[in-house]
């Protein structure tokens, strides 16, 4: 008997995943990624709940506790190099099942776990698709005109398959919700002086972090508050960076200058939240940030681009009808992601404060917190990123 066939727009947390789960729904898979390979950029993610519990029944946990790192205290300084606060981040997650990783090592143990119905092609993007009702025909940049049964957007909040499908983002007014901020992210080699896990430089409308990776090296991000528009397609990354760190630490902008001397990868991008009235129509499905972006406010985004690729497995294994497999996917998803979109709204007005006396109002409050409540108030943080993320019935397709 012939597999049902899935085309999957992007090798990324959503597309791999919905390869995996597919295949133990009995389909086959094709995933589709513009790059040359795997994306090897992409900022530290704590995957936790949900996210964590998918991981664990796809088998990943030995992979990704060996590739994760163990972030012990993260240390704020602010511009002068004044120390403000010291977390112990082992104190608030020593009961919780959590791993803090980086993107490209989660996108990279996914890959490797890839079934042998599912392949992916490199350095090709889909051009056009028509859903011709008992199939979709999905056109490629090479020239391949491939036949499915579901084709899956799994290419990011910025996704091309929404745009073909339900028209331009322009057109449809809050679809994209800006959050104001931007973020930037590379690596660079760590200085001698660096000796801890997790280094954070505040002030004013502006963090950047540090954290320690394996090999020498460090993850480095900053968040900012902007309310501009189209910052991502700067061409002069680093020095709109560098204009933005004009006045912060020296460290910060000594390894902003390094990093661009070793040629160090820099992305830049706002933090923009996704939302729609639907996740697919007719044989197109949107998946993870393409449908429903968190932003890394959220501490939510990897983990439910993956268990929203083990719901749609799911669904599919116990529904034979399409259509009802994707409302069914929608129906069990959609009140998680609208609780979890809903607190990062209210996070992102507190995220990084703007305004001076708001900056030192936080840090006193903070500094002179009993560690006991500062304890308790993080890891109550983290507890309720998890119950948002939880539903009743996550193991069960119905």
């Amino acid at each position: 008997m012939t597999k049902p066939v899935a085309v999957i727009n992007g090798a990324g947390v959503a597309g791999l995943a919905a390869a995996w789960w597919l295949d133990k729904a009995g389909w086959q898979s094709v995933i589709i990624e513009r790059a040359e390979s795997l994306r090897d950029n992409g900022y530290m993610l704590g995957l936790s709940g949900l996210g964590y519990q998918t991981a664990a029944r796809m088998g990943l946990l030995k992979a990704l506790n060996a590739a994760s790192y163990t972030i012990n205290e993260n240390i704020y300084k602010d511009r002068k190099g004044k120390e403000l606060l010291r977390l112990r981040y082992r104190d608030f997650i020593r009961d919780l099942p959590y791993l803090a990783l980086r993107r490209n090592d989660l996108v990279r143990a996914l890959a490797d776990a890839l079934p042998d119905t599912a392949s992916i092609r490199f350095s090709d993007h889909i051009e056009s698709f028509t859903d011709k009702g008992d199939r979709v025909e999905a056109r490629l940049a090479s020239g391949a005109i491939l036949q499915a049964d579901l084709l899956i957007g799994a290419d990011g909040f910025r996704s091309s398959t929404r745009q073909k499908l339900f028209g331009s983002d322009e057109s449809h007014p809050g679809c994209l919700q800006p959050l104001g901020y931007y973020f930037a992210v590379y690596d660079v080699a760590a200085p001698r002086s660096f000796e801890t896990d997790f280094l954070s430089y505040a002030e004013p409308g502006h963090l950047a972090e540090y954290y320690s990776l394996h090999g020498g090296r460090l993850a480095a991000m900053h968040v900012w508050r902007d309310q501009s528009v189209g910052l991502e397609k700067t061409e002069d990354r680093y020095d709109l960076l560098k204009n933005l760190s004009s006045q912060s630490h020296p460290e910060v902008r000594s390894l902003l200058e390094q990093a661009q001397q070793q040629g160090s990868n820099l992305l830049i991008d706002s933090l923009t939240m996704v939302e729609l009235p639907k996740w697919s129509q007719g044989r197109v499905l949107l998946l993870g940030d393409s449908a429903h972006c968190l932003t890394l406010v959220s501490g939510q985004g990897a983990g439910m681009a993956l268990a929203s690729a083990e719901m749609l497995g799911k669904a599919l294994l116990a529904q034979s009808d399409l259509d009802k497999a994707l409302v069914l996917h929608e129906q069990k998803l959609r009140p998680i992601i609208g609780r979890l979109q809903a607190r990062s709204r209210k996070m992102a007005a507190m995220f990084i404060p703007r305004s001076a006396f708001a900056f030192h109002l936080r840090n006193f409050v903070m500094r002179n917190m009993p560690r006991a409540w500062l304890g308790r108030y993080f890891t109550n943080t983290i507890k309720a990123e998890i119950a948002l993320a939880s539903p009743p019935t996550v193991d069960k397709a119905e």
